[in-house]
């Protein structure tokens, strides 16, 4: 299976199949509608400036070098026509001007034709990228897919890392917990300051408070009420209670006074009524405090016999269901709970800002403390760091296997949609100050070489 590249004008141009260590890998990149074309990314303005400048310099000490050459064998030749004997050194300096000149030249066409069409002539197989950025776009995304991209080179390179050991090592050092932490702190303020509130309220509303008025309030009560009363939880509130009725009978001496002087005849003497309010007052203080320490009163088992029928008929009796049931609209109803959302995400998302800000708060030395216990804990635990290799591994595997072909085709369409022409200027400017070395190099090896030729021929022939 080859892979197709369709590039708009060109046409449909077949690769070879390019098979890896884990497969095939195969690069499809498809055209279809003309996309917008792509800037070619580059260095900043300065830098770029910088760059053209340098790459001007090497060209002309390249051009310079070239033509120092042409002079020289110029000025040889000339020597060479003139009357009478030439002095042997002319011979050899005229061999190695003329062999760089010729490999000065040669590199040059080379280089050039790398990027455009040397003097501007269209000759075959020159401005080799910008006839060939597509192809060459796709073969580098088959080289990248082939060679980086493989599974089984990523989980080799997964396995010899040994991740879980070095981030246990370096959780392990409570420096590197409260590093932990902080990032941690830093990312959590980060993503809760970025959660939309009108958002927050409207999941705290879905998820908390509609859920809490969908179901009929009667029988989870009445049976909550049931298992506290059976496991004598509800005792202690009976206590409570009567020890409160205690308390305010002892405070209502003034209040019988006050509602017996109201409610007496006019023509009765008003001992009479302090008579009576001391005797009532002294019967309810009496009353409340046996009530109160004795377990067993009559008015405990009253109380009892009425929670205890309160949770049955919170269960079973449609009327007392219907009445809690309208309780329950008025309560979701009101004001307090329908704004109940923003002030519950305002008042959390405030404590949790500043618990995720504060080093010494008890979140952030929690997550410094599990940093610590975890490092700890893979670094003992060697089934654990297995377990945790086998899962990068079979992580990047999958990673591999599913998503390389996305990776590499983003590779060649990006290239695709660049400018032919400000591809090739953006790649000669970041390698061209390299490859002038290699006109440099072509004319000095060029004249070694031609130096050498003839003195061998020189040895062998004589002059």
């Amino acid at each position: 299976m080859g892979v197709s590249v369709h590039n708009g004008d060109m046409g449909k141009h077949e690769l070879p199949e390019t098979t890896g260590a884990a497969g095939t890998v195969a690069v499809t990149t498809v055209r279809g509608p003309e996309k917008d074309p792509l800037a070619v990314p580059g260095p900043s303005a300065e830098v770029e400036a910088q760059r053209r400048k340098a790459l001007r310099r090497h060209k002309a000490f390249a051009l310079g070098l070239l033509i120092f050459a042409a002079v020289v064998y110029l000025i040889c030749r000339y020597i060479e026509t003139r009357p009478g004997d030439t002095a042997a050194w002319v011979g050899f300096v005229r061999a190695a001007s003329e062999a760089g000149m010729i490999g000065g030249l040669a590199d040059w066409f080379a280089v050039t034709a790398l990027f455009r069409h040397p003097m501007g002539l269209p000759i075959p197989h020159t401005a080799l990228i910008r006839k060939k950025k597509d192809e060459l776009g796709v073969a580098l995304s088959s080289f990248v897919g082939e060679n980086f991209l493989n599974a089984q080179l990523i989980t080799e390179k997964v396995r010899q890392a040994k991740i879980p050991e070095r981030a246990g090592q370096w959780l392990a050092q409570p420096e590197n917990s409260e590093v932990v932490s902080r990032e941690v702190g830093k990312l959590t303020a980060n993503v809760v300051k970025a959660i939309d509130p009108e958002d927050a309220e409207a999941v705290i509303n879905s998820a908390l408070i509609d859920k809490l008025a969908e179901p009929a309030w009667g029988p989870p009560l009445g049976r909550l009420l049931d298992q506290l009363i059976a496991e004598g939880k509800a005792e202690p509130v009976v206590q409570q209670l009567t020890e409160w009725v205690h308390k305010k009978a002892l405070g209502s001496e003034d209040l019988i006074d006050r509602l017996l002087n109201e409610r007496r005849p006019i023509w009765a003497p008003k001992f009479v009524n302090e008579l009576v309010g001391d005797r009532v007052y002294r019967e309810l203080i009496q009353f409340t405090e046996a009530v109160s320490t004795d377990p067993n009163h009559e008015a405990r088992q009253s109380i009892r016999r009425f929670l205890t029928k309160l949770a049955t008929d919170l269960q079973y009796d449609a009327g007392m269901i219907t009445k809690v049931e309208e309780i329950k609209h008025d309560v979701m109803g009101s004001a307090a709970v329908t704004q109940a959302a923003p002030t519950i995400w305002a008042s959390a998302s405030a404590s949790l800002i500043d618990a995720a800000s504060d080093p010494d708060s008890m979140l952030r030395r929690k997550i410094a403390e599990l940093s610590v216990r975890w490092g700890e804990r893979v670094l003992n635990d060697e089934t654990l760091r297995t377990d945790l290799d086998r899962r990068l591994m079979g992580a990047a595997t999958f990673l591999a296997d599913n998503y390389a072909p996305e990776v590499t085709g983003i590779i060649s369409e990006t290239i695709e949609r660049w400018d032919a022409d400000e591809a090739s200027d953006k790649i000669e400017l970041m390698v061209g100050k390299d490859l002038q070395w290699i006109r440099v190099n072509g004319t000095v090896v060029g004249a070694l070489a031609g130096l050498a030729i003839y003195t061998v021929s020189h040895l062998m022939f004589g002059a």
